[in-house]
């Protein structure tokens, strides 16, 4: 059976910034791509199956740099968290990789659930198990003693603590480990931007991450926190409300990227006390809500690194939210090539797998999408995808 399918006629927009080249085709073989070229080039392509995209835009499948897969975005997710089977939480973090793929994320970055279960499901989904989009896995976040998160996270206090506390969820089989720096929006009793783990709790989790080749990831949203974590090692800043030049100067130092999850704060105001949302989260994202716009604004214009991400799970911030995400960004601000580029080549590179997903290019992995479009004059074509391909087959 012949697996080689050529797609031709679209206007090409690849991922790294560079301009849409108009009437491309692309030759993919089982799930790569192994040519890409004019249109008006191809010869001799009458043995392969051919789908016509004239009119259309073909870019990369995006790509989520935060999301929390077993979480349900309603009013309050941990109380439906607390209270339901672990195969109840599973069959809902089964649906929700549905819901996420069929938005157009055709890869993203979990970071934070219960027992284990985000690693099972990633599992199940390289299997060919269930269908969803390839992700990579942090297993349990590991926080203070009362720390934010602990109500699904894994309680450490001190370096030897916190050193074990990485070894366990790289046990468990974690692609990122993620510590929390600061206090958070849905933890009650804790302030954004109060600092929590120290710089040497975190350095010697970050180290063990590192010597296993793996990525960290750290929950910060106060600046006291954020440069502690930056000293301590990480890789990307989550959130980071509250950001000065000191920050932008130590990130571009050391690569070290951010994940603004800009629509995590937006949907908490917008249905507030009304939507079930508990009083202390929506006071404290209403406080914090403007200095998060202005960070990120500042951010982008100092030049450090940015990948897209949402924080998916966290109240009416459904799964497959990327374009809602994608669309903040560029209001706040961003160049829509650059947001796009952020959430594709960014995001790959914030997560490590760059050098298979994030472009369209040869050799790399068939996750593209086809728009009506041009994303880059219109981001509303994100919301009404023609078709969405993952790994060379149509979803």
């Amino acid at each position: 059976m012949n697996t080689t399918t050529i797609y031709k006629g679209f206007t090409l927009i690849d991922g790294t910034g560079s301009e849409p080249i108009k009437d491309s085709y692309m030759m993919v073989k089982d799930d790569k791509i192994i040519k890409i070229g004019k249109t008006s080039n191809l010869t001799n392509n009458s043995n392969y199956k051919t789908v016509d995209l004239s009119g259309k835009f073909v870019m990369p499948g995006l790509i989520n740099s935060h999301v929390h897969i077993t979480m349900e975005p309603v009013g309050n997710p941990f109380a439906v968290l607390s209270n339901e089977s672990d195969a109840m939480t599973s069959l809902r973090g089964a649906a929700n990789l549905k819901k996420t793929l069929n938005s157009g994320t055709t890869f993203f970055r979990d970071l934070g659930g219960p027992d284990g279960i985000d690693i099972d499901l990633r599992n199940a989904v390289n299997k060919k198990i269930i269908e969803g989009p390839e992700f990579l896995a942090s297993g349990k976040v590991i926080c203070m003693t009362g720390g934010h998160g602990w109500m699904s996270g894994r309680e450490a206090d001190g370096p030897v603590e916190t050193r074990k506390a990485a070894r366990e969820q790289l046990k468990a089989g974690a692609d990122v480990i993620k510590v929390m720096a600061t206090g958070g929006v849905m933890t009650e009793g804790v302030e954004p931007g109060s600092p929590q783990f120290t710089t040497e709790e975190m350095t010697t989790a970050i180290e063990e991450a590192h010597k296993a080749g793996k990525k960290t990831a750290t929950h910060a949203q106060g600046t006291t926190g954020i440069k502690n974590a930056i000293n301590a090692g990480i890789d990307s800043i989550e959130h980071g409300f509250y950001l000065d030049d000191e920050i932008f100067h130590m990130m571009k130092e050391k690569g070290v990227f951010l994940v603004a999850t800009l629509v995590a704060p937006y949907f908490i105001v917008k249905n507030g006390k009304d939507g079930g949302i508990p009083e202390y989260a929506v006071k404290k994202a209403t406080n914090t809500m403007e200095a998060h716009k202005e960070s990120f604004k500042k951010a982008y214009k100092a030049g450090v690194k940015i990948a897209m991400g949402t924080d998916s799970g966290t109240p009416y911030n459904f799964h497959g939210s990327a374009p809602h995400e994608v669309k903040l960004m560029i209001e706040y601000g961003m160049k829509p090539m650059d947001a796009l580029v952020a959430s594709t080549k960014g995001s790959a590179e914030c997560l490590g797998i760059d050098s298979n997903y994030g472009t369209i290019e040869k050799d790399k992995f068939a996750d593209f999408l086809v728009l009506d479009k041009n994303p880059i004059e219109n981001i509303e074509t994100l919301f009404n995808i023609d078709s969405i391909y993952k790994l060379g087959k149509k979803v």
